[in-house]
């Protein structure tokens, strides 16, 4: 059967706002991808790493809930489970202190064989963190050799701006590896100092590979080689912006998933095929933004479900 796999980085994020903390979800921007992807029925499979611990144990279990595989997580006693703190400002948009206490031994795990056309989703710092990027690159070179679809979203946020110089050569590489790049305005105008799409795919020079430029409110633009596409976006009053970049990766890939979409099909996709795909990502984006929650509802799931 074909496989999904998101890898990434695991977190409890702690919701604060008028400097009260007021609730605590499980999360990791590919963790609450592939929650999302488990209640829509998709097989999917986690690749990370957090703590023998009791945020560890409520993440665990989360997460088996929700029918995400936990086979290739990696349980450390020598450490504890990471913290994100998310400060909530008056737009519901958030701000970050993280607390991290990890192991010296990261990632030791024996990662899954994949196949042609299983869907791989990583990025984020963790796909740039010395630590485990090595094991995480071997993984994504496989995926890359096998025709994997490799869907990476940079995630780049601004406190890691003072390091750009050094980070971005890695960034370069993750984007090299993908067959679809899914990132923010803000992303590409920290990274290239791009204002728009068009600015950002320039500097992808001639790679094979689809770009889903995302600017909040004012829309979603894709360019690939061959195509290129302006949608609007739900004009809403969101509740907590937290998973919303999380869950339009999802819903990317429950679109690739349902319509059978394989690796060589990709750069072939229509007008039709794309309005599909995007307007899913939209709509799992914008009801995530209307809750707390990092990931799509079951209530909401179930007229997407695959069974």
């Amino acid at each position: 059967m074909r496989r999904v796999y998101t890898i990434g980085e695991t977190v409890l994020d702690i919701l604060i706002k008028g400097n009260q903390p007021f609730t605590a979800k499980a999360g990791g921007a590919c963790l609450n991808a592939a929650v999302t992807l488990g209640r829509l029925g998709i097989p999917v499979q986690f690749i990370g790493e957090y703590g023998l611990d009791e945020v560890g144990n409520f993440i665990d279990t989360f997460l088996k809930n929700n029918h995400v595989n936990t086979e290739y997580v990696y349980r450390y006693y020598d450490g504890k489970s990471a913290l994100a703190l998310a400060f909530l400002n008056e737009n519901n948009d958030a701000s970050y202190d993280f607390y991290k206490i990890y192991p010296e031994k990261r990632l030791d795990i024996d990662f899954p064989h994949l196949h042609q056309d299983d869907i791989v989703l990583f990025g984020s710092f963790y796909a740039i963190t010395p630590e485990v990027r090595k094991k995480l690159i071997h993984f994504i070179k496989e995926a890359k050799n096998k025709k994997s679809i490799i869907l990476y979203d940079p995630n780049f946020r601004k406190q890691h701006l003072h390091d750009l110089p050094h980070l971005k050569p890695m960034i370069e590489e993750n984007i090299s590896y993908a067959t679809i790049v899914r990132g923010s305005h803000e992303d590409f105008s920290f990274i290239y100092g791009a204002r728009n799409a068009d600015e950002t795919y320039v500097h992808f020079g001639d790679k094979p590979l689809c770009l889903l430029y995302t600017s909040s409110t004012k829309g979603v633009y894709l360019r690939t080689n061959k195509f290129t596409g302006d949608y609007k976006v739900k004009q809403i009053s969101p509740k907590s912006t937290i998973g919303a970049g999380d869950s339009f990766n999802a819903g990317v890939v429950y679109s690739i998933f349902k319509n059978n979409i394989k690796f060589k099909q990709i750069f072939e996709l229509d007008a039709d095929d794309w309005e599909e795909i995007i307007n899913t990502a939209v709509d799992f984006a914008s009801h995530v933004c209307e809750s707390y929650d990092n990931y799509i509802s079951t209530e909401f799931a179930e007229k997407y479900r695959i069974n």
